[in-house]
């Protein structure tokens, strides 16, 4: 990790400091900062500009907006080395440096650490509503993400019609999530994004996972990830908003811009998000993971292990054995491993995603006019062919 300068104290304490990774953003970066001038911020605010690497004069234009800016604003220049010149080594190195900032001048009991991108443009109330689900009880908070509109106007119009229905898709399956398997402490409204956009959480929770992943891409998905292996509280909120670019020439190998690339070269034969399967498919792996959560809160139905052990072909002293390791998503992904049905994901491709929308819909409206959708129905007998749109075991006529 590169020398960075030393950071400036003030005789305030901080209460959050938001991390911005900057390459080659001179031009608008500014309306990043202007974004976030117009938060209502608290007291003791601080926004850390990491210029890593930039050819440009990134880091001359933030020092130039110091002055009309309503926070703190530390700008620090540095070369990463070729190892961690990528997204995802930046964004550490940047919110390592924030997490300093915040040990050395905030109370550790209420510091909040977040990040943003430089073309990102949080919404009005972003932060307010992060530090309300912080202080709420959330270790984290994944906020969501919107296309630039002027940008989104400018990409093919199949390519918006496609990636407007992928988004309608997911979000059908995260209500799907949240009715069949819900979590108290993300309750709907959600959705299911993990963006470097939109990153909050306690400097607690940030130290306690040892940092952001360092790894080249999808460090904000790897984030999240170990957050939850953690079994920290996470919460997907749709008030912190931010507006994302959309451009085809972005700086991160592998982020968004590539992916649209991709998308528009390859058109339909362009694979889907991997975390979008069938419709059936996503309620089975639900259920699933609701009869685990009950196992462990030792609020098993009757029948629940032998028909849990019999559906994933598992023998019920493994499953036993799964269901009592320390932690809940520890043991999810031990059960994922080892059960074929759930290991064995089936690519969801784009000619069926107009009738994998409709059968999610048809679910969601059974779920919905369940009695009491915080129990959700039996697991299936089996899993494949003879369910119906429920994932209940279909019937002959």
């Amino acid at each position: 990790m590169p020398n960075l300068c030393p950071l400036p104290l003030r005789p305030s304490r901080l209460r959050a400091a938001i991390a911005i990774p900057a390459r080659d953003e001179a031009a608008r970066l500014p309306d990043c900062l202007r974004a976030l001038a117009r938060q209502q911020a608290p007291g003791g605010l601080a926004v850390l500009v990491l210029a890593n690497n930039c050819r440009d004069d990134t880091a001359a234009v933030a020092r130039a907006l110091a002055p009309t800016l309503p926070f703190r604003l530390v700008v620090q220049e540095a070369a990463l080395p070729p190892a961690l010149s990528h997204a995802g080594g930046a964004r550490r190195a940047a919110m390592d440096a924030a997490a300093d900032l915040l040990a050395a001048e905030a109370d550790p009991r209420h510091a909040a650490l977040l990040s943003t991108d430089a073309d990102g443009r949080a919404e009005p109330g972003w932060l307010a509503a992060n530090l309300a689900a912080l202080a709420a009880g959330a270790d984290a908070v994944a906020g969501a993400i919107a296309a630039d509109p002027a940008e989104a106007a400018l990409l093919p119009s199949g390519l918006r019609r496609r990636e407007a229905r992928e988004a309608r898709y997911a979000a059908l399956l995260d209500e799907m999530a949240s009715l069949v398997d819900p979590d108290p402490h993300d309750p709907w409204p959600r959705h299911a994004a993990h963006s470097g956009a939109s990153i909050a959480l306690t400097l607690a929770a940030y130290r306690r996972v040892g940092g952001l992943p360092a790894v080249p891409v999808g460090e904000d998905r790897a984030l999240f990830e170990a957050l939850m292996r953690a079994d920290m509280r996470v919460r997907h909120c749709p008030a912190a908003r931010v507006i994302v670019s959309c451009r085809l020439d972005g700086r991160a190998a592998g982020g968004m811009a590539d992916t649209l690339r991709r998308r528009l070269a390859e058109a339909d034969a362009a694979p889907l998000d991997a975390g979008l399967e069938p419709a059936l498919d996503a309620l089975f792996r639900l259920r699933c993971r609701r009869a685990l959560r009950r196992l462990r809160a030792g609020q098993p139905r009757p029948g629940d292990p032998p028909q849990l052990a019999l559906v994933l072909g598992l023998a019920p002293a493994a499953l036993a054995e799964i269901a009592a390791l320390p932690r809940f998503w520890q043991a999810w992904e031990a059960l994922e491993r080892q059960a074929s049905p759930l290991r064995q994901r089936t690519p969801l491709r784009l000619a069926a995603l107009a009738g994998e929308v409709r059968r999610a819909q048809r679910i969601l409206r059974t779920l919905r006019g369940a009695p009491a959708p915080v129990s959700p129905p039996r697991l299936p007998e089996v899993r494949g062919a003879g369910r119906d749109d429920t994932g209940r075991r279909a019937t002959a006529a």
